[in-house]
């Protein structure tokens, strides 16, 4: 998988996160596209992970304060869940986070993937959780 990353909500890489966030979140999680399509699209870092030209991961990021990005919207396409998908696009955002000297990342995961972020290092920061779309969520965070 190679990843392409983005600020350019123009660009076909964009675009293409777009399309599998809308596919994962609006089609298959019914969240309604108002709340998944949001004011931070153009404020945010997107990355895209290809196989063969074809969109399977995404996530975006920004700067919520100094040395500190929150990653949302991850994503992988249905298909390939399961397969490691995830794991690399995250240790992608991981290395792109360090590379902009990024000390922490912190998320906010739906509880049914919260084992992934552990896995990854992410601990959770609030134990008490909140709904977000309907959905379960919890507060998690990596040091870096």
């Amino acid at each position: 998988m190679n990843f392409e990353w983005t600020t350019d909500i123009e660009s076909s890489i964009c675009k293409d996160s777009l399309a599998l966030r809308t596919k994962v979140f609006v089609e298959e999680q019914k969240v309604p596209v108002e709340l998944e399509i949001d004011e931070l699209e153009s404020k945010t870092i997107h990355v895209v992970g290809y196989n063969h030209q074809h969109a399977i991961a995404t996530a975006r990021i920004y700067e919520k304060s100094p040395h500190t990005y929150k990653v949302q919207r991850v994503a992988v396409d249905s298909e390939l869940r399961g397969q490691k998908v995830g794991m690399q696009l995250m240790q992608e955002v991981e290395r792109y986070v360090s590379s902009l000297k990024g000390k922490a990342m912190i998320l906010e995961a739906q509880d049914y993937a919260i084992p992934f972020y552990e896995k990854l290092g992410f601990i959770i920061t609030d134990p008490n959780g909140f709904m977000d779309a309907g959905i379960p969520h919890h507060a998690m965070a990596k040091q870096l």
